[in-house]
């Protein structure tokens, strides 16, 4: 499941001046997971610790609403999956676009995994206990924003 992050590609558009995408970004992790139920595009993800034994490190589901924060929070899911079984990109450490998002994101603030509702990332506060998850790149608009994912494990 691990990927290679050694080789950085820091180039922003190709040779004809046209924009590349986040997809490219040597700064982006993403790993290969199972769903355990449903999951969306965009949706911050979580180990599923009600699967068995070695099984919880492959499996997530749509993060879990924790009013601390989530602190099984992996990253974000770039695929959607119909139910449990599926396999689903996740970003778990770098850019990550169009996260489901809480009203109110801002630019630049630090932000929890789950304390808004379920799948979404919120403004952290002081009395967070998980950690931040990432740091807002924007501002949330539409109910989405871009972050930067901060590898957890």
């Amino acid at each position: 499941m691990a990927t290679s992050t050694l080789i950085q590609y820091l180039e922003s558009v190709d040779g004809s001046g046209v924009a590349l995408s986040g997809e490219i970004s040597h700064r982006r992790q993403v790993e290969t997971y199972l769903s355990g139920g449903a999951v969306t595009a965009g949706d911050v993800v979580m180990f599923d610790t009600s699967a068995a034994g070695a099984a919880r490190a492959l499996t997530v589901v749509q993060c879990a609403n924790t009013a601390t924060g989530e602190p099984r929070a992996a990253g974000v899911a770039l695929d959607s999956a119909a139910g449990a079984g599926e396999k689903v990109r996740v970003v778990v450490a770098g850019y990550a676009e169009d996260v489901n998002s809480a009203a109110g994101v801002l630019l630049g603030e630090p932000l929890s995994a789950g304390k808004a509702a379920a799948g979404q990332v919120e403004n952290s506060a002081a009395t967070d206990l998980a950690g931040p998850f990432g740091v807002a790149l924007e501002n949330e608009a539409g109910g989405t924003v871009d972050l930067m994912v901060f590898k957890r494990f």
